[in-house]
């Protein structure tokens, strides 16, 4: 542990630590501020804030293919930067505008747009950064370590924003995340990587198709994309709508739903830690086996099962997908070239939650036909059949990590150059 967290001695990967904790504690915190801020906004009710948290999700979705491209074919320090400044630009110009109570619709959704657009940019760049920054042979402590602090501003940012909104409101909320963002940026900007961007280069299309030839040569690669797609449609529809639903009706409420994810936050903190230790010599099969606790808390919720058993199965999901996320980061970056890294990672994103806003519109009608506890239990049985029918493929089965890497020497690393650039 004392070797893993040595890592933070390191300016430029203490640098990406702090960019990418308070980037996901301004993630945790904002969209509580925009939610509010929105239905507190004269004649605003549910739709309002359906439109303009619809106006974030789609360009999020829809750039995340050329979030890869950029991210690979400039400095990822400075694409990073780029994308944490977007979330400054768009915090800071709707908390402004809560604050001098003219806020139009279309204004907070044009907002809305450039924080979608960050988070396409920001996502693909952290897979391809990390191997500039952290020795290969120290890739997995490094996802880790990045991990743990993510989980932990997740949870802190979603206790402060309530807090904060309560105390000063909406508008001066979302100022204070903007700031965050603010913090963030300086830090993506010391990361200071010595990789250089691409000159020349092809066009975005042929990029986009060198990307899909990285990706689709592998066939654990996207076979468990196929995976996650079929795992977020269920998901996405559990969690978003149909386990509210329960917890309303049966288990006491907002409370009750609160308790449960509280058991997710705490089980994700534990996982990244059980990632820091183990090194499994299959990590894609570990990986795989691992998403299938996913289903549990909704298998108990559809099963009526007590609270506190089914904060315990939240508890075992979250660390089972933070364990998984750390051994799947680690793999994708020891075997996808380092040039392509980001495209592939943006396929990856882009693949695995495509389907996440159909599983939502499905949630509703399957609660009204089959009931939320039945709906569940297929949200379950669909989870678990992912992840079995991941497990046909030989390539998940049997990926091996490869050898330990000669140990670098702690403050000898030098970040690589980029093999495409001149």
């Amino acid at each position: 542990m004392r070797e893993d967290l040595s890592l933070l001695r390191e300016r430029r990967f203490a640098s990406l630590f702090a960019a990418r904790t308070l980037s996901m504690l301004g993630l945790a915190f904002a969209p509580v501020a925009l939610a509010f801020g929105v239905l507190d906004l004269p004649g605003a009710d549910a739709g309002t804030l359906s439109l303009v948290v619809a106006a974030e999700a789609v360009p999020h979705v829809l750039g995340l293919l050329l979030g890869g491209v950029v991210a690979d074919r400039y400095p990822r320090r400075l694409v990073m930067f780029t994308g944490e400044c977007l979330s400054l630009v768009a915090w800071l110009g709707i908390g402004t505008m809560l604050l001098v109570g003219w806020a139009p619709i279309p204004l907070v959704c044009a907002f809305a747009v450039l924080t979608g657009l960050a988070g396409a940019v920001v996502w693909p760049v952290l897979s391809g950064i990390i191997p500039e920054v952290a020795p290969r042979d120290r890739l997995q402590p490094a996802n880790a370590l990045l991990a743990v602090g993510a989980n932990a501003a997740r949870v802190g940012g979603l206790i402060a924003a309530g807090a904060v909104v309560v105390a000063i409101g909406p508008g001066w909320a979302l100022i204070t995340a903007a700031a965050i963002y603010a913090c963030a940026a300086g830090f993506a900007w010391r990361i200071g990587t010595t990789r250089p961007g691409r000159e020349g280069g092809t066009s975005v299309l042929a990029e986009l198709r060198e990307g899909w030839v990285e990706f689709s040569s592998r066939e654990w690669l996207w076979v468990v994309v196929a995976q996650f797609a079929l795992l977020v449609l269920a998901w996405q529809g559990a969690h978003t709508v149909l386990g509210p639903v329960v917890a309303k009706a049966e288990l006491g409420g907002a409370g009750a739903w609160s308790a449960i994810l509280t058991g997710e936050a705490v089980g994700m903190l534990v996982g990244v830690l059980v990632a820091m230790r183990i090194r499994p010599r299959r990590p894609i099969l570990v990986g795989v086996l691992l998403t299938s606790a996913t289903a549990l808390p909704y298998l108990l919720l559809g099963l009526g099962a007590p609270l506190p058993v089914i904060v315990l199965g939240g508890f075992v999901m979250g660390l089972g997908m933070d364990a998984f996320t750390v051994l799947w980061q680690t793999t994708m970056q020891r075997e996808v070239p380092p040039e392509a890294l980001s495209r592939v990672a943006s396929y990856d994103a882009f693949g695995s939650m495509v389907f996440g806003p159909v599983g939502v519109l499905l949630a509703g009608p399957a609660a009204v036909h089959l009931g939320a506890h039945t709906a569940l239990l297929v949200c379950a049985g669909v989870i678990i059949a992912s992840a079995l029918l991941a497990l046909l493929s030989r390539e998940v089965r049997t990926l091996q990590a490869p050898e330990v890497a000669t140990p670098v020497p702690e403050g000898s690393f030098a970040a690589p150059v980029d093999p495409a650039a001149p």
